[in-house]
């Protein structure tokens, strides 16, 4: 990982604006990244765990699994149930 943690974070939680996006960074390097309702702020649209934040080594890798996010991100909305998937 090229960038500290709280670097990393914020480049993946300001992609999601202006819904609010949580990122959490284990010592493991494991990441989980929650994304909100933009009218309901309390309701998980998106969580997706187990991110090997060790692999995001650049820009490339970094803007892929913002893009792959996105796309899980728009294939569940609208069905009340947020998405929940294991990334491998």
């Amino acid at each position: 990982m090229f960038l500290s943690a709280l670097e990393l974070r914020n480049i993946i939680e300001s992609s999601f604006l202006p819904k609010r996006c949580q990122c959490t960074l284990s010592p493991e390097l494991s990441m989980t990244v929650k994304v909100f309702g933009e009218h309901e702020p309390d309701r998980v649209d998106l969580l997706v765990t187990g991110i090997d934040a060790a692999q995001l080594n650049g820009c490339r890798e970094i803007n892929e699994l913002i893009a792959g996010l996105r796309h899980d991100l728009a294939q569940g909305s609208g069905h009340g149930v947020p998405l929940r998937r294991v990334h491998y």
